[in-house]
């Protein structure tokens, strides 16, 4: 699952915490060598799928951060989270499996569907031009994939006390929670996702960014507004537009808004390099969230699809 564009999502995101494991030792324990000797190549056949994709098209770094239950499709049986409305924005789905299909080919059965989606996101930040951060491997990938999962996202007319203590569930501090938020630097929101906010006089929100996002509407709710003023590039630009109170979502402006966040807001849109070291940290971090290890899980054939 994802939380609006984050990379992982945006910054990707999953909120229901079922396991939590980290460690180099074990043959099922999550490892930076992981794939050493059972697919030595596996970080470098993900990353050049994922610079080719973005040489192509840089508007899919934003897209390329998700939980691997979201490449299932949905069956008649079934309505998989990829199609529920907070996830209709993601795309990228065919550099994950343009990456599996090679890995398969190299070493097959070894590299799971999870792992190539957090080592695509990881790159899709660098090549961006934003920071490096290492990440463990050896996740196994889930057998679920519910629409009904994804009400557990957060929402974009949550608070900061809300996404503070939602985030605080699962380990956050309140700092990881606005570094993690700064992904949305890259990619946009649709309209019917900050609307809302347009229909009363909201004073969180700059009289002239409000013109700008009523233009964007006017073409309907999926018509689209960039987070910042650099939406393919990896920057601290996102900060900034909350100090001049032109946060695309509520639950962006209220990051600024709030005492609790504000100064931290403030320290990430005057020091890039301190929201590049934080968000690094937050990204590992998350990265051990839901993970699924041995017998937990499986090794995906086909990532759109449970063996």
């Amino acid at each position: 699952m994802v939380m609006g564009n984050l990379i992982g999502m945006v910054l990707v995101m999953e909120v229901i915490v079922s396991g939590f494991s980290y460690g180099p030792y074990g043959v099922d324990a999550l490892s930076m060598q992981y794939y050493m000797m059972s697919c030595p190549f596996a970080k470098q056949i993900v990353t050049n799928n994922v610079n080719r994709a973005l040489q192509a098209d840089p508007t899919l770094a934003a897209a390329l951060g998700c939980d691997g239950s979201v490449l299932i499709d949905s069956t008649k049986e079934n309505t998989a989270e990829k199609d529920s409305p907070a996830n209709l924005s993601l795309r990228g789905y065919e550099v994950i499996d343009d990456a599996k299909e090679e890995l398969e080919q190299q070493c097959p059965g070894v590299v799971s569907c999870a792992d190539i989606v957090a080592m695509a996101a990881r790159d899709a930040v660098l090549w961006s031009g934003g920071p490096y951060y290492d990440i463990p491997n050896g996740r196994k990938d889930g057998s679920r994939s519910k629409i009904q999962d994804t009400i557990n996202l957060p929402s974009p007319s949550l608070n900061a006390s809300e996404l503070i203590r939602m985030f605080g569930q699962h380990g956050f501090t309140a700092q990881d929670m606005v570094a993690l938020s700064g992904a949305h630097t890259l990619g946009v929101a649709r309209c019917s996702s900050f609307k809302s906010r347009l229909s009363t006089v909201d004073p969180t929100l700059d009289s002239s960014f409000a013109k700008t996002l009523s233009k964007t509407c006017s073409a309907g709710d999926d018509a689209e507004q960039p987070f910042d003023a650099t939406k393919n590039t990896f920057d601290n630009f996102y900060f900034n537009a909350l100090q001049r109170k032109s946060g695309v979502l509520f639950s962006d402006q209220t990051l600024y808004t709030s005492p609790r966040t504000r100064g931290i807001v403030n320290g990430y849109a005057m020091n890039q390099a301190m929201f590049f070291f934080d968000f690094q940290q937050a990204m590992v971090k998350m990265s051990l969230l839901d993970v699924k290890e041995g017998t937990k899980g499986e090794v995906r054939e086909n990532c759109r699809k449970i063996n």
